[in-house]
């Protein structure tokens, strides 16, 4: 946690009395009154804060000032099928730390109908928030949930992706990654859940435009295929 986010409507003041954010400021920064700490203000600036009264449950900020823009969003959407439930708070955080623009979940053969029910998606919001809180950034990716890949792929995607270079992650495919990368472009990268995409999808994806690309003679678990591509866009869009 590299900064303390607070809610838009924030002015001079406020109080933080989030359990993880209140321990992170007494146990990890040690603050004591008159100390600065380094805020944000969701969908605004970046900045500092004094602290002003330290209680058991809650910490109050006061002095806010925040006049440095938050860094730029990569030109990147991340299309994901739905990967294993326990997994989704580190792929969120680090999708958001990474600077994602738009993240879509959608479904796919190899992922269980089950983790859709799962209570972890109501929580995409707090591993967002975790996200932005590390990377010094305040402003959350779009979020969308497809639960019908056909129609999604067909009807919607091919719009999606005019104008940008769409790369689906395929263990299989003939061409490497780093080689078919356009720095040119803004991109869509098509990432699977473990085990990858069957042939129909990846027929469905290219029919939509998408070219077809592997990582390397390894076959990664979803979460570090996520960071290993999410990785090389903000590499190259230094």
């Amino acid at each position: 946690m590299n900064i303390i986010l607070l809610p838009q409507n924030t002015s001079s003041t406020a109080i933080i009395d989030d359990k993880t954010s209140v321990m992170h400021l007494k146990q990890v920064l040690k603050v004591t009154l008159g100390d600065t700490v380094k805020v944000g203000i969701k969908n605004g600036h970046l900045g500092t804060a004094v602290v002003s009264n330290i209680h058991d449950s809650s910490i109050e900020l006061s002095q806010i000032h925040c006049t440095i823009a938050p860094p730029a969003k990569l030109p990147l959407t991340v299309i994901l099928a739905i990967p294993r439930p326990k997994v989704l708070r580190r792929l969120f955080l680090d999708m958001t730390a990474m600077g994602a623009q738009h993240i879509i979940l959608v479904n796919s053969y190899r992922s269980e109908k089950s983790y859709w029910q799962t209570p972890f998606l109501t929580q995409l919001d707090n591993y967002i928030h975790e996200g932005l809180q590390q990377a010094c950034d305040t402003v959350s990716p779009t979020v969308s949930l497809k639960k019908r890949l056909k129609p999604f792929v067909e009807d919607e995607l091919p719009a999606l992706i005019a104008g940008k270079q769409a790369i689906l992650a395929h263990p299989y495919a003939n061409e490497q990654f780093t080689q078919v990368w356009d720095n040119a472009l803004p991109h869509v990268l098509v990432i699977g859940a473990e085990g990858g995409w069957i042939d129909y999808e990846v027929e469905l994806f290219k029919t939509a435009g998408c070219q077809v690309a592997h990582i390397g003679n390894r076959i990664l678990r979803t979460e570090n295929a996520v960071s290993v591509l999410c990785g090389h866009a903000l590499l190259t869009s230094q």
